[in-house]
């Protein structure tokens, strides 16, 4: 099975995540700084055909009642220059998910300036791990 690749669209950096080949497991991978939609979707795409990625799924970040919001808009935007670059796209509901990053950063113990620089790819992880495990129970 092909895998997938989670992305965490933040205004200043990008979290992405990677799934393993089994389609059942995500892991954070990197966190990159935001410079331009069409270099960062550039680097994506370029990520997506190294790792042999079939699916992208970006972080939709709907308002809390689900209407789509000015945050959403720029997802759906960036999911369209994705799409230019050659990227298969699906935008995928990512609510609370940074918040659930940072809890279970805090959990481990870790600080500060060390949670800053990882929460973003294990906002990533959670988003594509949702996405993993709702595939799976449609499969069932």
């Amino acid at each position: 099975m092909a895998r997938t690749l989670g992305i965490d669209l933040g205004t200043r950096r990008i979290g992405v995540a990677l799934s393993d080949t089994k389609g059942k497991v995500a892991t954070p991978f990197t966190v990159l700084q935001r410079t331009s939609d069409d270099n960062d979707c550039r680097v994506i795409a370029d990520i997506a055909t190294a790792e042999h990625i079939k699916t992208v799924v970006l972080g939709y970040p709907l308002s809390m009642d689900g209407t789509v919001g000015g945050a959403a808009m720029v997802a759906e935007s960036f999911a369209k220059k994705l799409k230019e670059h050659g990227v298969r796209v699906k935008l995928w509901d990512e609510r609370l998910t940074t918040a659930e990053a940072e809890r279970s950063l805090k959990h481990t113990g870790m600080k500060g300036r060390a949670r800053r620089a990882v929460v973003d790819k294990v906002a990533a992880s959670v988003i594509l791990q949702s996405y993993l495990d709702a595939q799976h129970a449609r499969k069932r």
